[in-house]
């Protein structure tokens, strides 16, 4: 049975509120948990207007309530931009209030431009590379009993995040470099390559998690992948090209804005033909039997068994402003497509 998972970063389209945003990406959620999906989670971004997942935990509470059996979780927390303890505390507490439900997802880059980030910092330096595997553990370890040990004033202090953990969240690395999938294998960790920003490198990832993975149990991963699903080809193609618009302009060095349907097929193509085609070429787009195809297809080249889906499928200039009809239709589409493969 190929499980099927839901990523989002909370798009905000163009005259579109945070609020309305946010309004959308809870009821794309409940669609998830009501289709039996696996997990939903949501990534952290700062300082990018089409984007509203800028704290994660946050997000994880409110994602939460609102549902009834699905894991929600991060994907993910930018540690660099957070203290060890901090994490640890929020997610100690969302596994307390939700136990079973919260997943941790953790990520080494910044998610944002390099001004923000120093904000996010307090203007301390980037110690990423030295000391994200030390950040990492320290996250771990103060999620459970043993807690962590600090020597300050000549005295031994123990952090926990925690009093009485009764469960602890998984803690799953993300990454989109070999640097993560080893660190992932070497720390025994759940590992999640970022399949869907590119479509490159993921063998080679995955490849270096397995083989160096040295926890207990074998390694876990799955993959990750942007879809856009409808009724007929022609109508995904169509809702493929907002998304594909805001790709350009990130590429281009330029603000990232989400258009509506009918506003990105107004505006002119911002590269050669080349690179305009190059962006769509790793993501899934069609009818919900096409896209359900290529989900499998991804499972057998993998060698995985639950698939992660970016739904970024645009929105139409009549459609409400609290929702992106062609997400949710995505998610239930292909949850029902998979299920019936297995029946």
């Amino acid at each position: 049975m190929v499980q099927l998972s839901v990523l989002d970063l909370i798009p905000v389209r163009r005259d579109q509120s945070n609020a309305q945003a946010l309004a959308a990406s809870v009821r794309l959620a409940k669609v998830a948990d009501k289709a039996k999906c696996t997990r939903y989670w949501v990534a952290e971004h700062h300082n990018t207007p089409s984007v509203a997942a800028t704290n994660p935990p946050v997000l994880v509470a409110l994602l939460a309530c609102e549902t009834d059996q699905i894991v929600i979780g991060s994907g993910g927390v930018m540690l660099p931009n957070h203290t060890p303890l901090v994490v640890a505390e929020q997610f100690a507490l969302l596994e307390a209030a939700f136990p079973g439900r919260i997943d941790l997802g953790i990520g080494r880059a910044p998610g944002t431009d390099p001004v923000t980030s120093w904000a996010l910092r307090n203007g301390r330096p980037d110690e990423t590379l030295a000391e994200f595997p030390n950040w990492v553990q320290q996250v771990i370890a103060m999620l459970g009993n043993e807690g962590i040990g600090v020597d300050l004033g000549g005295r031994r202090f123990e952090l926990k995040a925690s009093p009485a953990p009764n469960s602890v969240p998984p803690v799953w690395l993300l990454g989109s470099s070999d640097y993560s999938a080893r660190l992932a294998g070497e720390l025994g960790l759940p590992y999640v390559f970022a399949h869907h920003f590119s479509g490159q490198g993921t063998e080679e990832a995955l490849r270096l998690y397995r083989g160096s993975f040295q926890g207990e149990g074998r390694p876990c991963t799955f993959v990750t992948c942007n879809v856009v699903v409808a009724e007929d080809a022609d109508r995904a193609r169509r809702l493929a090209l907002p998304y594909q618009h805001a790709m350009a302009q990130l590429r281009l060095g330029r603000p990232m804005e989400l258009m509506t349907v009918e506003q990105a097929e107004q505006t002119p193509v911002p590269m050669p033909d080349e690179a305009w085609q190059a962006i769509t070429e790793p993501w899934l787009i069609g009818e919900p039997h096409q896209v359900a195809e290529g989900i499998f297809e991804l499972t057998d080249r993998f060698s995985v068994d639950e698939v992660m889906i970016h739904p970024i499928a645009g929105a139409f200039d009549r459609d409400p402003m609290d929702r992106y009809p062609a997400r949710e239709y995505a998610v239930r589409e292909l949850a029902a497509r998979l299920v019936e493969y297995f029946v």
